[in-house]
């Protein structure tokens, strides 16, 4: 299966999640076309702002590039790519792709990943928004609930996508010094 057909596989349920809140909001709070549009501004604005959006992002491309970058000894001395995503044929064991192209790879997961983020935080504040207008007297329960939900999964993304990368990045970095390497 396609790296971009397994990528929409991925973020399908999602997608779904967040069309699915949008259409379940009730009708009424659409009303007045200004309500909306101050609305769907303080919608984006939190999500922009929000930490958890980027987090995951900006962690995942850090520990990449570390990986990535103390590795690149490894490659101008003869040592082959355990990683397939990284390798030219596709294939473990092979040749490195170029720096630049690694990098491009890089950039283009943390992209990916900051999609995800921000889809996930969208339809938290969708859902969050819904029950309190369900249940007003429960503000702070959901308000809380819905940043304990962002935490959490930005924190689970985060270390999914970056602690094999920080481990390889110091297995590099003492192999590199016992080696003589750099």
């Amino acid at each position: 299966m396609p790296a971009q057909q397994r990528l929409w596989i991925r973020r399908a349920p999602w997608l779904i999640l967040c069309v699915a809140t949008t259409v379940m909001c009730p009708s009424r709070a659409f009303a007045q076309n200004e309500h909306q549009s101050s609305w769907l501004a303080d919608l984006a604005k939190h999500v922009v702002i929000d930490p958890t959006t980027y987090g995951p992002a900006i962690v995942g491309y850090d520990a990449t590039m570390r990986d990535w970058n103390s590795s690149q000894p490894f490659f101008r001395n003869g040592f082959v790519e355990r990683n397939p995503r990284f390798t030219s044929s596709g294939l473990p064991n092979d040749v490195a792709v170029s720096y630049g192209d690694g990098k491009r790879r890089i950039l283009a997961d943390a992209l990916a990943t900051l999609e995800i983020s921000a889809i996930n935080n969208v339809s938290d504040r969708l859902i969050e928004r819904l029950l309190i207008e369900r249940h007003p007297n429960h503000r702070k329960l959901f308000r809380a609930l819905g940043w304990a939900e962002r935490v959490s999964f930005a924190a689970y993304l985060s270390y999914q996508l970056s602690a094999a990368h920080y481990r390889q990045w110091q297995s590099n970095e003492q192999t590199l010094g016992r080696l003589g390497l750099k």
